[in-house]
């Protein structure tokens, strides 16, 4: 087990190494997974104080892709994420703390189309190592559930059936490697 107060210090998430995905529920009966392929973020980790470590994470939502074009197109409209007005999201820690073990509980503060709101996430450290080209690595898991209405993101359709087109529980998941800065 990795000594969590030699990781102490500055991290900048790698964005070829990293996913930030999500999940929502379609026509009440399937999945739809996506993930954004253009973000920027910082971790401070504090290994002897877990409650003074920090992350930060802006997202690109015009780099939505859910694996079909047309979908993508929707999500980026005025009736899902406004990229024109609202380019980016952003995740600030306000909070973290050690659930014992590799466990750990981050909150912060989401904002998406100009809505902030609490979050909670979930995560479990999974290891770190020094790569092949010398690079001090950290890598973290995690998930969380949002109600995507919370931030204003209310475009649905009505089914024949009864239910909605889009659910609006929203699983968002991260999968986290983040450098160590020099």
């Amino acid at each position: 087990m990795t000594d969590l107060a030699t990781l102490s210090g500055e991290y900048t998430i790698d964005p070829a190494h990293t996913s930030i995905g999500f999940t929502a529920r379609h026509a009440m009966v399937t999945n739809v997974k996506g993930k954004f392929l253009d973000f920027t973020g910082s971790l401070h980790l504090d290994g002897s104080d877990p409650a003074k470590s920090t992350a930060s994470i802006d997202v690109r939502m015009d780099s939505v892709d859910t694996g079909n074009a047309d979908r993508d197109g929707h999500l980026k409209s005025a009736d899902f994420f406004k990229i024109d007005e609202f380019p980016t999201m952003t995740f600030r820690s306000t909070k973290a703390e050690s659930l014992g073990g590799d466990d750990y509980r981050v909150t912060g503060d989401l904002s998406v189309l100009g809505v902030t709101k609490p979050i909670t996430i979930d995560l479990e450290f999974n290891g770190a190592a020094k790569d092949p080209f010398g690079n001090e690595r950290v890598g973290f898991e995690g998930k969380t559930e949002i109600k995507r209405s919370e931030w204003g993101l209310t475009w649905n359709a009505t089914l024949e059936t009864g239910g909605f087109l889009v659910s609006d529980k929203i699983k968002l998941n991260f999968d986290i490697s983040a450098i160590k800065s020099a």
